[in-house]
């Protein structure tokens, strides 16, 4: 996916514009992207006032957008109509609109560029390319669908777009970005630039770097959570437990145990690899060799057996975060009934 959103906007950067595009997914960072690429080369600046239109699906419909399209443009080459959230737009999902979709994104107008940006909402069925007039806009223009990342693929992410920015960052850093923030790309992006403001010429990104820009606590976050745990220190990982406990908007329950499901079933996945070295387990979790003895380290501390009773463990604390058999216990509760059970 990532490598055809990166042709599409180098497509788009040198000029190879096609008259329609569809791009539609619950990923807004590469939708929204690829928009405000389209937008910076599609009309020059000077006739952007006359012949560049940006209209949101919530206010428009149909028939609206296709009359901008079928306009044409004013003493210049082309025009832009760009429709974001078209998802919202009226009669978007009524067969008559549909059709005239479609038979326009079969016969557009050369003089005009549109593209239509379609987000998938929450609870709602995205867009299905097997429909006729999303499949018009792959044959005369662009068809993309974009996903949202695997939790494992952040921090490569993280790493890349940092490259791009021609910075070094640290696997750490990345790590502690991803399970800190999640898949939010939008976020992440924000929250690097955010960084990149700060630092000097020159500097890595670091994971202090990160703890002080982004406002991750140095002493209580996961990363140091799992390793009191894997260390079986008691303390330091019950004055983390409190901390959490705390401050649960800074560190909600969701999150934590999310990261822990994920951490142990690694733990699980080196212990069953018959392939021991680093090289070889990096490539089976799937993350920067870096972390690799941090999973070896894990997986000689609990044998097999007590990791599968842990994961059950975060499997019931999941359950109780969502009131079953625990109506009454706090966030702060069932961490620390986990964490007993982990340790003991």
């Amino acid at each position: 996916m990532i490598a055809a959103v990166d042709t599409l906007l180098k497509d788009i950067r040198n000029k190879r514009i096609a008259p329609v595009y569809l791009v539609h997914g619950d990923e807004p960072y590469y939708i929204d992207r690829i928009a405000e690429e389209l937008e910076k080369v599609a009309v020059p600046v000077a006739e952007r006032g006359f012949n560049q239109f940006v209209l949101f699906g919530k206010d428009t419909d149909v028939g609206a957008v296709l009359n901008y399209a079928r306009r044409y443009p004013f003493m210049a080459e082309r025009q832009l109509v760009l429709v974001k959230e078209a998802q919202q737009m009226a009669g978007i999902g009524d067969k008559s609109a549909q059709t005239l979709l479609e038979d326009y994104a079969l016969n557009p107008l050369a003089s005009t560029i549109l593209m239509l940006c379609y987000t998938k909402e929450d609870g709602k069925p995205g867009l299905d390319e097997r429909k006729s007039w999303v499949k018009a806009f792959g044959t005369k223009g662009k068809l993309l669908g974009v996903k949202k990342l695997y939790d494992n693929k952040v921090p490569d992410w993280i790493g890349e777009y940092c490259r791009e920015q021609g910075t070094k960052v640290s696997p750490k850093a990345c790590q502690l970005l991803a399970d800190h923030i999640g898949n939010d790309l939008k976020r992440l992006a924000s929250e690097i630039d955010k960084i990149l403001i700060n630092l000097h010429v020159g500097e890595e990104i670091s994971a202090a770097t990160v703890e002080r820009l982004v406002g991750i606590s140095k002493e209580y976050n996961v990363f140091e959570l799992q390793k009191a745990l894997v260390q079986r220190d008691v303390v330091k990982a019950n004055r983390i437990v409190d901390y959490f406990a705390r401050n649960p908007k800074d560190n909600p329950l969701v999150v934590i145990l999310a990261q822990l499901f994920g951490y142990f079933s690694k733990v699980v996945l080196v212990q069953a690899s018959p392939d021991q070295s680093e090289k070889g387990l990096a490539s089976v979790l799937g993350v920067n060799p870096f972390f690799v003895k941090d999973y070896l380290s894990a997986a000689r501390t609990f044998p097999l057996t007590k990791v599968a009773d842990i994961i059950h463990a975060i499997r019931r604390a999941d359950a109780q975060s969502k009131g079953i058999d625990a109506p009454t216990l706090t966030e702060g509760d069932i961490l620390r009934e986990l964490v007993f059970t982990v340790l003991h």
